[in-house]
Formats: structure tokens, C-alpha cells, sequence
């Protein structure tokens, strides 16, 4: 089982990655065979492949994530955080609050990525 250091380090190296576009970097976080859920009840994504898909499109949007508080570690093989994202939309600049909660197997790669964001949870804080 990695580290809390390693986990919390992961974490905010997908962070960084995601802010400096670079959808490689942020994949190769994860394990080969590791399933991201964003939004927590949409369809899954599975293996490298299709979470290259989905963050190439996400990084594509020009979304940027801001920590909304201290990444936080487990007493097992998980770590939360708390994030902003902010992105523009056609109506204009929205913000979305998010919980991703990644799992992480022996070799300190994300085995899951569960994000945790309602329509609630996203609002336009500019008009276009």
C-alpha cells in the first residue's frame, strides 16, 4: 500500500498536470486497468484508452482546478480532494465543486477516480 506522502503527492500531480494541459501526464497516473466515474452515476471509463479519451476532452475545454482545501490522505489506499474547477461555457464563466476520491494500488497508481459534482454543485459566476 503507497504512502499517504505518495498518494497526496499523486494527487497534486494530477493537479499540476491538468492545469499545464498535458493530458499524458495526468494519464500516466493511473494503473492500466483503472476506472474513472466523473460524475459519480455516469458510465465508467476503462483502461488507459478511453481515460485518455475523457481527459483530452476535459483539458480541451481550457478548465483550470483550484484546490479548495488540503489534499487528505487515509489510513488506507485512498485520498480525497476538495477543487474548483473553472471553465467557460457558453453562458458564461462557471465554477464546479468537486470531490474526486482516487484509490491507489501497490505501485502508487490510481486504481479509481470517483468525482463527486451534482448540477448543484456548478454555477456561472459571469455573464458571457
Amino acid at each position: 500500500m503507497p504512502s499517504e506522502q505518495i498518494m497526496k503527492e499523486a494527487m497534486q500531480a494530477y493537479i499540476d498536470g491538468f492545469n499545464r494541459a498535458d493530458a499524458g501526464a495526468v494519464v500516466a497516473l493511473y494503473a492500466d486497468d483503472a476506472i474513472v466515474e466523473d460524475p459519480v452515476g455516469s458510465k465508467p471509463k476503462q483502461g488507459r484508452a478511453e481515460i485518455a479519451r475523457f481527459y483530452q476532452m476535459s483539458i480541451a475545454t481550457g478548465a483550470k482546478l483550484k484546490l479548495a482545501a488540503p489534499i487528505r490522505g487515509s489510513h488506507g489506499n485512498a485520498a480525497a480532494m476538495a477543487f474548483d474547477v473553472e471553465l467557460k461555457m457558453p453562458e458564461g464563466q462557471a465554477l464546479i465543486r468537486v470531490i474526486d476520491v482516487m484509490t491507489f494500488d501497490d505501485a502508487g497508481k490510481f486504481s479509481s477516480m470517483r468525482a463527486y459534482w451534482a448540477p448543484g454543485d456548478m454555477e456561472v459566476i459571469g455573464a458571457k
